[in-house]
């Protein structure tokens, strides 16, 4: 082969390359980069990946893993790069003698401690990277790395100040999401080189400086996620070459520069959310013509969006969410004409805002290009927004909680790019369109909150890559579509409170991927699927409130992940599977009003009486001693069913009769000899003080009118001093010639003998005796409660020179309805029996110095028995034929003498809830010819609140926050759910109670 010139030469130079690595190779080159090397190696505790395996003496070490060195002898090391090598240890100081380094990459490693300090001697280091590290301690001082022109030291655990000495020559620098504080150094701006500066996600305060104005090449400012102060500092505008600027997420507040465009002509993305800014948007984009991201969300800007922004032809990203904007006539809806300009507009939010109204057609006119619309949580209106029709390539739309109605049309379908549909909280009414089964890349769909009817598709079994299904609380009828449970993605599905019946299918067991299953308050039926155990991803069940019988199957046991497990009030029989024990994830696990029987286990679960709810199983026992159940005997897992038939059938009545005959002579004795001697009551046991009838006429001064503070169906109640302490108590007196007093009274003792609970009045003793006359004499002494009843607080006038109310401030209402919660989720569903209520009204309801709410007056209180058909010879059973409660209060069914449940209870603390917010007693002259307080709340829900709501709660300061309204219509709403005319369809109070408290918890905290 002819070798060419050319070809000669390129052999030349790549021996001469050659020798030249192996000379260098060949001697040991500078010592003091080696052992350096070397020093930082053995710094090293974990290297799980290797990645330092070839630093060892048989391989040069400039020929070593991330090592680079010069071609000169000797060689010296410039640049060491272990970027993601799953390195954990410590940065030896020793870097800081490798005299030559310009470049360090130690990002995404695993390196803690301090920075070492020598860093700051490399006078050569020009690219610092440690981002990403877990890195402790203050920033070293770089000052003397003259030549160092990127320091990367974000995403560490760094602490103290910004130094205020930098290179001179630095043009990034970024120190986001340490744990930095102080304020942010002005000497930064004598860095004349920088260009990028990030410090968000730290914690510093003040604001930006003023020497910022000298910044002449900076082009990204990122101080978001602070805690800077202040108004819109004039000094950013003077940056002219300016970007990017973020100033999200912190306490700036005032008005925004009505200039700001003009300065800032080369502003691309402007991040303004989570402030306090206020007033209107100002008209500062006709110059800011680069914009393509704008984000303003989360501040209090007022107003109308401005039409000028439709000048922003490049805008890609819209962002206007949660402010106070309006829209209250088609001028108004200018700005929506306008965005037709934007052509390259992908994504744009007003969701949580105060738009009003119906959507106007322009809708359609937005880009083609439009990816996702954000319109929820406004006050929109009218039927599904026809324009959408022509946004082909739309896959999110967002219209949740606003007041749209009608139907939602079929052309829905022909959006094939659509990913999530939020349409929860409307109004919408009609079936789930058949076309809806055409979005083949659907992935969240959420109908909740509608008027939605008719069956479930079955062709929603197509929707192949569905992973969120939730159709709460509408009226969907029939049965659960067999293909839904198919879709392999399906990952929640929520189908609660429905009317849908008939028996699941076994096919649910191929829903291998499915989490979070919801079917409360349904009608269905059967047995539970045993192929539920094929699920083996689920961590919430919750069938509530359905009709399912049979046994709880045993493949359950296989679903380990499983922490929520809900089967009340169903037809359930047989034991609780002893496996539910073995499940160390559970968390929750509610069994009760069933028909179970057996041995309750103790392990796992079990072992926690607070995390499971059994009662209403009247045929359980054992367990552990906190249940309060039978324990387990061998005599009676032994007796035959003959002999316990005998037991009941004879013994008992027998036992029955003596014992009545020895009550009747006991009762002639102790009235002709012993009249003025007090009778124990022995239901009370001996940690009662016993009190007599002589004890409580001194208490009330022979029971004068002056010491009456209030009186009911059944007696009169009393305030007095009894006991040696002084303090006062309330004496309930019941009149015993009244008609059910007597049951009234066994009543109320049955239900707070054992009952105990921060809101509930507490029973101090108990009378029953003869009075001075010898007639019969019964009475309760509960703990006095100086604030009286929440009907008095309501409806009492502050000032007797005025018509005034008593001023009642939001969060004292809102204390007083979660106490309420409490005590009847405590009722229902924690006490040693489940306890019914009966007459829960604003008079039964105690207040004490603080405000603290107890539920109080159980003469009408009834024990929930395990029983389908109640004994109507038990005086004590669940069902009476009379109405049970107070006219407005009671539930629909108990005042057709239907059966009486905890339903009838979160029926009447609805009426309770309503009627505080609106200060408008449910017996009103306005509520007739069928027209009840919960009809009246729903008819003017949402778009009328504020003018039925009590005066005096929008004279609070805080109405005129957002959140404020938000607030009220949460309560509203659960007033409304808890008000159903259907038992079925109200909320259990162990469901009500906690969303209480976390509104209460986000009120508080926003207020």
């Amino acid at each position: 082969m002819k070798v060419t010139p050319i070809i000669r030469l390129f052999f030349m130079v790549l021996m001469a390359s050659c020798a030249n690595i192996v000379n260098c190779s060949s001697l040991s080159g500078n010592e003091t980069d080696r052992l350096s090397l070397i020093e930082f190696k053995k710094a090293i505790s974990f290297d799980l990946q290797q990645a330092l395996i070839s630093w060892n003496d048989s391989i040069p070490f400039c020929n070593w893993e991330g090592v680079r060195c010069t071609m000169k002898n000797p060689c010296r090391v410039t640049s060491l790069d272990l970027t993601n090598r799953g390195l954990v240890g410590q940065i030896s100081p020793s870097l800081g003698n490798l005299s030559f380094l310009q470049n360090l990459h130690l990002p995404k490693n695993a390196f803690a401690a301090d920075i070492p300090p020598s860093l700051g001697h490399l006078r050569r280091l020009r690219y610092l990277y440690l981002t990403n590290n877990t890195l402790q301690g203050r920033i070293p001082n770089f000052a003397n790395c003259s030549h160092l022109k990127v320091l990367w030291l974000d995403r560490n655990n760094l602490v103290g100040q910004i130094p205020t000495e930098w290179p001179p020559n630095l043009q990034e620098l970024n120190l986001a999401n340490n744990n930095l504080s102080g304020t942010i150094p002005p000497s930064l701006a004598n860095i004349t080189t920088l260009e990028s500066f990030h410090c968000g996600l730290n914690n510093l305060v003040g604001n930006v400086p003023n020497s910022f104005a000298k910044f002449s090449r900076q082009k990204y400012l990122f101080v978001s996620a602070n805690r800077l102060t202040g108004r819109f500092q004039q000094a950013i505008l003077n940056i002219s070459t300016l970007v990017d600027l973020s100033l999200t997420e912190n306490q700036i507040t005032g008005e925004l520069p009505s200039n700001l465009g003009n300065h800032l002509p080369n502003l691309q993305r402007l991040f303004l959310a989570a402030n306090l800014f206020q007033g209107y948007i100002p008209n500062l984009f006709i110059t800011a013509s680069k914009l393509t991201l704008l984000d303003m969300s989360r501040n209090n800007f007022t107003g109308v969006v401005p039409s000028s922004i439709g000048k922003l032809t490049k805008l890609s990203w819209l962002n206007l969410e949660f402010n106070k904007l309006e829209t209250h006539n088609k001028q108004d809806w200018k700005f929506r004409d306008s965005l037709a300009n934007c052509t390259e507009l992908q994504i744009f939010s007003i969701h949580g805002n105060r738009l009003e109204g119906h959507v106007p057609a322009s809708l359609g006119n937005l880009s083609v290009n439009l990816r996702s619309l954000y319109l929820g949580d406004n006050e929109l209106s009218g039927n599904f927004p026809a324009g959408l029709a022509t946004l082909p390539n739309l896959n999110l739309l967002e219209l949740q909680r606003n007041h749209f109605t009608g139907m939602v049309p079929e052309w829905i379908g022909n959006l094939k790019n659509l990913q999530q549909i939020l349409l929860h909280g409307n109004k919408f009414t009609g079936f789930i369109p058949e076309s809806v089964s055409n979005l083949s890349l659907l992935v969240q769909i959420f109908l909740d909150s509608n008027k939605f009817g008719g069956h479930l598709p079955p062709s929603l079994g197509n929707l192949q890559m569905l992973q969120t299904f939730s159709i709460f609380n509408n009226s969907f009828i029939g049965g659960v579509p067999k293909k839904i449970f198919q879709i392999p993605t399906l990952y929640d599905i929520d189908l609660s409170f429905n009317n849908l019946v008939g028996q699941l299918r076994t096919d649910i067991g191929n829903a291998k991927q499915l989490v979070n299953l919801a079917l409360s308050s349904n009608k269905l039926s059967g047995d539970v699927p045993n192929t539920l155990g094929n699920c083996e991803s689920l961590e919430n069940i919750l069938f509530g409130s359905n009709i399912f019988s049979g046994s709880i199957p045993i493949s359950l046991g296989n679903i380990r992940s499983l922490k929520v497990l809900n089967f009340s009030d169903n037809n359930l029989s047989g034991p609780i599977p002893a496996y539910l024990g073995n499940l160390k994830l559970l968390e929750k696990l509610d069994l009760s009003f069933n028909h179970l029987e057996g041995e309750v286990p103790k392990n796992g679960i079990f072992s926690n009486a607070t995390a499971i709810k059994i009662d209403a199983n009247h045929r359980l026992y054992g367990g552990i001693q906190e249940l309060h159940l039978l324990a387990c005997s061998v005599m009676r897992s032994n007796l035959s069913k003959y002999k316990l038939s005998f037991v009941l059938k004879l013994v008992i009545p027998v036992v029955s009769m003596v014992s009545l005959v020895m009550v009747i002579v006991l009762q002639v004795f102790w009235r002709r000899k012993h009249k003025k001697r007090s009778l124990s009551l022995p239901s009370y046991g001996q940690g009662f003080p016993k009190v007599s009838f002589i004890d409580l006429a001194r208490a009330t001064d022979g029971f004068s009118t002056a010491k009456m503070i209030g009186r009911g169906s059944y007696g009169a109640v009393y305030e007095g001093k009894l006991f040696p302490d002084g303090n006062y108590v309330a004496i309930k007196v019941f009149n015993l010639e009244t008609t059910g007093s007597q049951k009234s009274f066994i009543a109320e003792c049955n239900a707070l003998r054992s009952v105990r609970h921060r809101n509930l009045v507490h029973v101090l003793t108990a009378c029953s005796s003869i009075d001075s006359n010898g007639n019969d004499f019964k009475a309760l002494v509960y703990e006095f409660m100086p604030r009286g009843d929440l009907h008095k607080l309501l409806y009492s006038i502050q000032d007797e020179s005025t018509s005034e109310l008593s001023h009642i401030t939001v969060a004292q209402r809102l204390s007083i309805v979660v106490d309420v919660a409490d005590a009847l989720e405590y009722l229902h569903h924690n006490s040693q029996e489940t306890i019914v209520h009966c007459d829960m009204k604003p008079s039964n309801i105690l207040l004490d110095d603080n405000l603290t709410a107890h539920v109080g007056d159980f003469g009408l209180a009834k024990f929930k028995v395990d029983s389908v058909v109640p004994n109507p010879a038990d005086p004590y059973s669940t069902s009476s034929i009379a109405i049970r409660g107070t006219i407005g209060y009671v539930a629909p069914e108990c005042a057709t003498g239907g059966h009486v449940s905890s339903a009838s209870d979160v029926y009447s603390f609805g009426i309770v809830l309503l009627e505080i917010f609106l200060r408008k007693r449910p017996t009103d002259d306005m509520f007739k010819d069928g027209l009840n307080i919960a009809k009246f709340v729903e008819m003017n829900f949402l778009a009328r609140i504020a003018q039925i709501i009590d005066p005096e709660l929008l004279q609070d300061p805080a109405a005129t926050k957002e959140s404020y309204w938000e607030f009220l219509v949460s309560m509203l709403n659960i007033g409304l759910c808890c008000t159903k005319l259907s038992p079925n369809e109200r909320p259990m109070m162990q469901e009500v109670a906690p969303r209480l408290h976390g509104i209460k918890d986000s009120y508080l905290r926003g207020n």
